[in-house]
């Protein structure tokens, strides 16, 4: 089960999304296929729209004369949320790639990852500023951490990991994101996660390049 429908399955704003996911539809469609009044629907949809899942996709016109109707629909981007498939398929990738690669192999491969995912251009500033780059970057990945100063740099800790069911069974996972970091801040980083006990949390040194 994903953690939109745990959370928000059987709510109203879940059964707008259920029905927004199989097509486009405008306030008043949802209002009479819900029983609810228009006002009630665009309420939830003004929250789902604040958080991105659900966007303005068209306009519709009823005949010739009709008044225009905003239709709805999921917002690009937001077809991540309902998925389950993304954790179990990059695992599966992961030990096919383990099964037909060196180590040394894996790592190259999950270094040139990190590069095509790093931002086009570096971060720039002072090395402090470099650093919360990362942290930043790493909250967008899903992930949550802070920079902490340390004897000759800085560190980014993270409190848990965004790729914590790939990293698991694949440390050089890490890689990846020690990679993009660099790239991403222009300096040199050096991955030193803690990955005990089956709960990985990011730590990533950032010293000047």
């Amino acid at each position: 089960m994903t953690w939109w429908k745990r959370h928000f399955g059987e709510t109203t704003r879940g059964r707008i999304v259920a029905l927004l996911r199989r097509g486009a539809r405008s306030v008043e469609d949802l209002a009479a296929e819900l029983g609810l009044t228009d006002n009630a629907v665009r309420a939830q949809l003004a929250t789902l729209q604040r958080d991105g899942v659900v966007a303005a996709v068209g306009i519709r016109r009823e005949g010739t004369g009709g008044k225009p109707a905003t239709e709805y629909g999921i917002a690009p981007g937001a077809g991540t949320i309902f998925s389950s498939a993304y954790a179990p398929v990059l695992r599966a990738l992961l030990d096919v790639l383990e099964e037909r690669h060196s180590r040394q192999e894996l790592v190259s491969l999950m270094r040139s990852v990190g590069r095509r995912i790093a931002p086009d251009t570096a971060a720039k500033g002072p090395l402090d500023k470099r650093a919360k780059a990362a942290a930043a970057l790493l909250g967008e990945l899903g992930g949550d951490a802070d920079v902490v100063p340390v004897d000759g740099g800085y560190e980014v800790r993270g409190h848990g990991c965004p790729l914590a069911q790939a990293v698991v069974g694949h440390p050089e996972t890490c890689r990846a994101v020690e990679t993009m970091l660099a790239e991403s801040t222009g300096t040199t980083v050096r991955e030193h996660c803690y990955r005990s006990n089956g709960a990985p949390c990011c730590r990533f040194l950032i010293t000047a390049a």
